[in-house]
């Protein structure tokens, strides 16, 4: 059976809803499964862009007074926001073997880097500050990483990374500890300490924040029912695509697939996978334009991306592979956008679409400028397009 590339970039608008607003910023984040959110502003941005009715006050309703979404670690090492039954088939099914790696790095750096003398018996030193800072947070209910340096001065302790080099740094393991203490399913980023843009936190347990915690999966089965998402949501799409979106093992993506059981398929020549019960083709929907966030999920959703993103790689993503701001027209990408210090959202267009597809999507850089208002948003991964838009 071939699937025509008309096909993916229909499947793509309705159910990312691009072409199919979003009633609500839980139903945009699990059309695309979770939203991206190393970059605070991505995940508001993102909602925006797919529920038109959703304000800041919305996603901050969500996030952290219903607590319907959660931001957790997940897929690649990366930040994400999901509705909480994804976000435990997240912790499960990506998280744990995160955690594992990431406890065995840092138990390496307090015993070879550390500053100004290593730890001794690194395992037990962090088993045992790992436990303190929790017991910490319980009593405070939630605090700052300061407060939790301040209760726990183990904290302070400090690494030395990349000695004898000019990029050498020596910091505290703070971050690192908490990092680990989050990515084990044992405390949770809330609030931030400032704006929406913020990317300092009030830390909670995470038994405190979501009565209960997550619901326990197994790995196993969290990865299938990642993988089912996942194809629902991005495909059909080649199983490269899925392992680099999961960060898997080629063994871990194979087994989930095949608890899956999906069905091959021809994308212009090259094999992709889609769900047995997904072949019938999606209606096209109607012309549709978008303004995507940096790091925006479906940007980032597949590791091969000429047949959305087209001979513009260049100027939209920058050396480390992170997408900037884009401007999309039904199903690819046609250019990109930037805020400037005026507050204006302006728009470059890197190819013709037409007088009619400019102007909505000029319409739709003049209602992202109102919902902006006072705020000004940089990107944390700046790209050549928007560097030079923004000034």
């Amino acid at each position: 059976m071939k699937i025509s590339l008309a096909q993916r970039r229909a499947r793509l608008g309705v159910r990312h809803h691009l072409a199919a607003p979003a009633a609500t910023v839980e139903e945009a984040a699990g059309g695309v499964v979770a939203l991206h959110a190393t970059d605070p502003a991505s995940v508001f941005l993102a909602a925006w862009a797919r529920a038109p009715e959703v304000g800041v006050a919305d996603v901050e309703r969500a996030l952290y007074e219903d607590r319907t979404l959660l931001r957790l670690l997940g897929m690649r090492r990366t930040v994400f926001v999901a509705e909480v039954a994804t976000a435990a088939l997240v912790q499960a099914g990506c998280a744990s073997d995160i955690a594992v790696k990431q406890r065995k790095l840092l138990e390496q750096h307090l015993g070879t880097v550390g500053h100004p003398t290593n730890v001794e018996d690194p395992p037990s030193w962090l088993a045992d500050v790992a436990a303190s800072v929790e017991k910490a947070l319980r009593a405070r209910g939630s605090a700052t990483a300061q407060d939790l340096v301040d209760d726990e001065p183990r904290l302070r302790q400090q690494l030395h990374m990349a000695k004898g080099k000019p990029y050498a740094a020596i910091g505290n393991v703070t971050s690192r500890v908490l990092f680990q203490l989050a990515v084990d399913g044992r405390i949770v980023r809330g609030r931030p300490r400032g704006s929406w843009l913020s990317t300092q936190y009030h830390w909670a347990p995470l038994d405190g924040w979501l009565p209960g915690g997550l619901p326990p999966v197994p790995p196993a089965d969290a990865r299938a029912e990642l993988a089912r998402r996942w194809l629902r949501a991005f495909g059909p799409a080649p199983v490269a695509d899925l392992r680099w979106w999961t960060g898997w093992t080629a063994g871990q993506t194979k087994q989930a697939l095949a608890a899956v059981a999906p069905t091959e398929v021809d994308l212009d020549g090259e094999p992709g996978l889609v769900l047995s019960d997904d072949l019938e083709p999606v209606p096209e929907p109607a012309p549709w334009v978008a303004l995507l966030p940096a790091l925006d999920p479906t940007p980032m959703g597949w590791s091969a991306r000429d047949w959305y993103l087209g001979p513009h790689r260049p100027a939209l993503f920058d050396r480390s592979g992170n997408i900037g701001p884009t401007a999309w027209c039904d199903g690819r990408v046609v250019g990109a956008w930037a805020q400037r210090p005026t507050g204006e959202v302006v728009l470059r267009l890197l190819e013709d679409v037409g007088a009619d597809r400019a102007a909505a999507l000029e319409a739709e850089a003049a209602r992202l400028t109102t919902w902006l208002g006072d705020t000004r948003v940089v990107p944390k991964f700046r790209t050549p397009a928007e560097r030079e838009l923004s000034t």
